[in-house]
């Protein structure tokens, strides 16, 4: 998961996820350069977040219950 400090919108991600015991590596894109390029690559330069990565597939601002069944689908999980 990608964010950035002051986002409500990776706020409101990362609570509903922790209500749902979905556990993520969180990546601020303002602290970690790769993060960002990642970011701007997958949103057409822009810095939007959050921005999820889960295998192959990358979201931008996606709901929590689009997230964890993209989750339940993924192999290994």
């Amino acid at each position: 998961m990608f964010w950035r400090p002051g986002c409500p919108f990776c706020l409101r991600l990362r609570v509903a996820l922790a209500l749902r015991g979905v556990r993520a590596t969180w990546r601020n894109v303002w602290d970690d350069p790769e993060a960002s390029v990642f970011v701007r690559t997958h949103n057409q330069g822009n810095e939007t977040v959050p921005t999820v990565r889960i295998g192959a597939t990358v979201l931008t601002n996606p709901s929590a219950g689009v997230v964890g069944s993209l989750l339940r689908r993924s192999p290994g999980r």
